[in-house]
């Protein structure tokens, strides 16, 4: 047996901390990026301290070009990149993950059957469907065998999923229970609107959705994520406590008007 290859599928080249830290059970933080186009924000996520930043590509009008650059900053930070794409386009996620993202983001997933849609266009086969485009970015263009090119990848890659209404609560079990899925992400904004209570993200009827889904992704083995919440620290510490993993702090949007705001506030 060839010793380099033994040590190359034991030590992966590609690391993805933020599925090494959720594998020791502890939370990450993460900032979604909609205005800034330049890779200066994978720095300044990077000195901020945040485990992930996710392009948001369903809210802006962000190109793929760069979404792609400041993915491949992020890589070379230690810093996992992700985009959350407009929809489960399978030609569209695969452009994303070959621009250097380790995982997409799925908004308003409402069933099993679209989870194990997106699934596939992340991972190549055994896992999934998607193609293999030779050097990866993610891998600094190093000419690997492909199968060895499959399982870097594979293996960093991550698929988080939206829960944002009650046909996705409904079907909250179901899509924990789909091979390949990371994160179930409860996004209380957005499901607090389709509650008939918008913007009351400490209404019981979202606190019993939060319980809801951590509940599938204990039974499932599944983290579950946590957005819009980031001008409440005490519901976040509240739902990490109770098994969520994922926090979603809010975006380069809100950070810059809310330090803005403050600074000109100084001088009144």
């Amino acid at each position: 047996m060839n010793p380099q290859n033994t040590n190359s599928e034991a030590t992966p080249l590609l690391r993805n901390p933020v599925k090494e830290k959720l594998s020791r059970g502890e939370p990450v933080y993460s900032m979604s990026v909609r205005l800034v186009r330049t890779v200066d924000i994978a720095s300044i996520a990077h000195t901020a301290g945040f485990d992930s930043v996710y392009v948001d590509m369903e809210h802006s009008s962000f190109p793929l070009e760069a979404a792609g650059q400041i993915c491949m900053a992020c890589t070379h930070l230690g810093v996992t990149p992700l985009v959350r794409v407009p929809g489960p386009d399978p030609f569209f996620i695969a452009r994303v993950m070959d621009a250097d993202a380790m995982g997409i983001v799925v908004p308003g997933v409402q069933s099993a059957e679209e989870a194990r849609a997106a699934v596939p266009a992340v991972k190549h086969a055994l896992l999934g469907e998607r193609s293999l485009a030779g050097a990866a970015p993610q891998l600094q263009y190093r000419s690997l065998p492909a199968d060895q090119t499959v399982r870097e990848l594979d293996q960093a890659s991550m698929v988080v999923l939206h829960i944002e209404s009650r046909a996705g609560l409904d079907a909250a079990d179901a899509i924990a229970a789909v091979d390949g899925v990371d994160i179930l992400f409860v996004g209380a904004s957005d499901l607090s609107v389709e509650l008939g209570v918008a913007g009351q993200v400490d209404h019981p009827q979202v606190h019993q959705a939060f319980l809801h889904v951590i509940d599938a992704c204990r039974a499932h083995g599944k983290t579950l994520g946590i957005g819009g919440l980031g001008g409440r620290p005490d519901l976040i510490r509240q739902y990490l406590e109770l098994g969520a993993g994922y926090v979603s702090t809010g975006n380069d949007i809100s950070f810059l008007s809310a330090a803005a705001a403050q600074k000109r506030r100084q001088f009144d």
